[in-house]
């Protein structure tokens, strides 16, 4: 039974991590991208669909990262080269996505889903409980463990991760250095997008094998969320992760075993919590401030 949970919590929390990561590199290089939830969406549909037209859930991987890729760069565009504001821009991305998704896979819903089979690990598999848990799982879950390293090391131990937190913390005096500050934000946001894009190809190809309209459900928010609870460190994205994985899984488990708890209320457990923790947080002024990149949301335009 503890072994199904933790199979269960990890499908749930991968998609949060990876989508959080990639807005946290997105958000330490100045760059507030509210239109999460909008490429999530546009990477599961085109994972799923491009999933349906080659027969190969791999390539469909592909399409969901460029998906949330290109996506992105149409944010870029917007806020980088013609200086819209970014929340406004992030906001309508979002609705853009979701409207046009739901376009796109119209023609898809109700379509049997290729499922991205788990990789199995040889040996390490074979280890009672902890086999099957962490040794025999997507491809996607390797990933996300592979890009909190990655995402770490490179903002913290790398000359190009110091560079991009620079600009971030302070746009003006990383310009006046010779840093390229728009160039460096637009691989931020075009990393940001790609990883939204791979989280949504997880929810389309692995958390559950079909398109729905809407299907992130406001995951994209809750990986908004999971930024400022992880105060912009990737190894505290990996645990508030998670966190609401489990939240979001235990409210499914609850209404399974006939808790007798609406089961309106416990749907709206994981938003709710997501609330709570943000509440808790914004009373540390000091911690968020520190760690908060202090021209976050903040346009940039170079001195002509």
């Amino acid at each position: 039974m503890l072994e199904a949970i933790l199979l269960t919590v990890i499908t749930a929390a991968t998609p949060l991590v990876v989508a959080a990561l990639g807005e946290l590199v997105t958000e330490r290089a100045g760059v507030l991208n509210l239109g999460v939830e909008g490429m999530m969406v546009m990477g599961a549909v085109g994972a799923f669909a491009v999933t349906q037209i080659t027969g190969s859930p791999y390539i469909g991987l592909l399409a969901g990262i460029a998906s949330g890729a290109l996506f992105s760069l149409l944010f870029g565009f917007l806020t980088l080269t013609l200086v819209a504001n970014q929340v406004a821009t992030g906001l309508a991305l979002t609705l853009l996505g979701l409207g046009a998704s739901g376009m796109l896979g119209e023609s898809y819903v109700g379509a049997p889903g290729i499922k991205l089979q788990p990789i199995t690990i040889p040996l390490l598999s074979e280890i009672p409980f902890l086999g099957p848990v962490l040794f025999r799982q997507d491809i996607i879950f390797y990933l996300s463990v592979a890009l909190v390293v990655g995402v770490n090391w490179f903002l913290f131990k790398s000359r190009t991760g110091l560079k991009l937190r620079a600009i971030g913390d302070n746009h003006a005096s990383a310009h006046a250095l010779g840093i390229r500050v728009i160039r460096t934000r637009y691989l931020a946001v075009l990393f940001g997008g790609a990883c939204a894009g791979l989280a949504g190809a997880q929810l389309s190809l692995i958390y559950t094998p079909q398109w729905v309209e809407n299907m992130t459900a406001g995951r994209g928010w809750i990986a908004l969320a999971l930024v400022v609870f992880a105060s912009w460190r990737p190894w505290r994205v990996l645990a508030g992760g998670y966190l609401f994985g489990a939240v979001s899984i235990g409210q499914l488990h609850a209404q399974a075993m006939g808790v007798g708890i609406p089961s309106q209320f416990l749907s709206a457990l994981p938003y709710a919590a997501t609330i709570v923790v943000l509440v808790i947080i914004s009373h540390n002024r000091r911690t968020t401030l520190i760690n908060t990149p202090a021209c976050l949301g903040k346009a940039f335009v170079p001195d002509r």
